[in-house]
């Protein structure tokens, strides 16, 4: 009997690939010096983060590989928003050095974390990484387009305190999970376990 393999060419794996596309683009956009096209793009980025695991969820289509490639995504759209913030900003990632710092570290640690424990990317997912992607994308127009720093500066924060949570399940899982809630939800899994 022949089982066949799902399919990856997925929609939500679609989704998360433009982001791949969008990189390259985002860094021309950039390096020419055209500010308002690369907030589009990358707002469009953004909303195909947001409706990626969305998609997934509504048709089914959540696997082990949509959600590494949408980690993959991840780290190499946030490496590429850094490396654009300075050529279009550098007098504001100057200032802001600091928080940039911690955004981008946020997305780099647990990431290592993973590779150093796994040998590969993990894709948690968690609800904090949930809200810290949500925090980080309003507050990144508001700084960037000559809004106040402090919203900007708090979502930094909530960038590193979810990448903790995901370091903390790196560090306690034998094997790595996709999709896992919090470390709460992981620590109480593990409690009932053992009981």
């Amino acid at each position: 009997m022949n089982s066949a393999r799902p399919s990856r060419l997925t929609v939500p794996n679609l989704l998360t690939c433009f982001r791949f596309v969008a990189a390259p683009g985002l860094l021309w956009l950039a390096w020419y010096g055209y500010p308002m096209a690369f907030m589009s793009l990358l707002a469009v980025a953004f909303l195909s983060d947001l409706l990626d695991g969305l998609v997934a969820r509504l048709t089914g289509q959540v696997s082990q590989f949509g959600a590494t490639l949408d980690s993959w995504a991840d780290v190499i759209t946030y490496l590429t928003i850094a490396v654009c913030c300075w050529w279009l900003w550098p007098d504001v990632v100057q200032r802001e050095l600091l928080y940039v710092t911690l955004v981008v570290a946020s997305c780099l640690l647990p990431a290592i974390a993973g590779l150093s424990k796994f040998g590969r990317f993990t894709s948690y997912h968690t609800w904090g990484v949930k809200i810290a992607a949500a925090a980080m994308c309003s507050t990144f127009y508001l700084l960037f387009l000559g809004g106040p720093a402090w919203p900007f500066r708090v979502a930094a924060v909530i960038c590193i305190a979810a990448a903790i949570e995901e370091i903390a399940l790196t560090l306690l899982l034998s094997e790595p999970e996709s999709n896992v809630r919090s470390i709460w939800d992981m620590l109480k899994r593990l409690a009932c376990h053992k009981s």
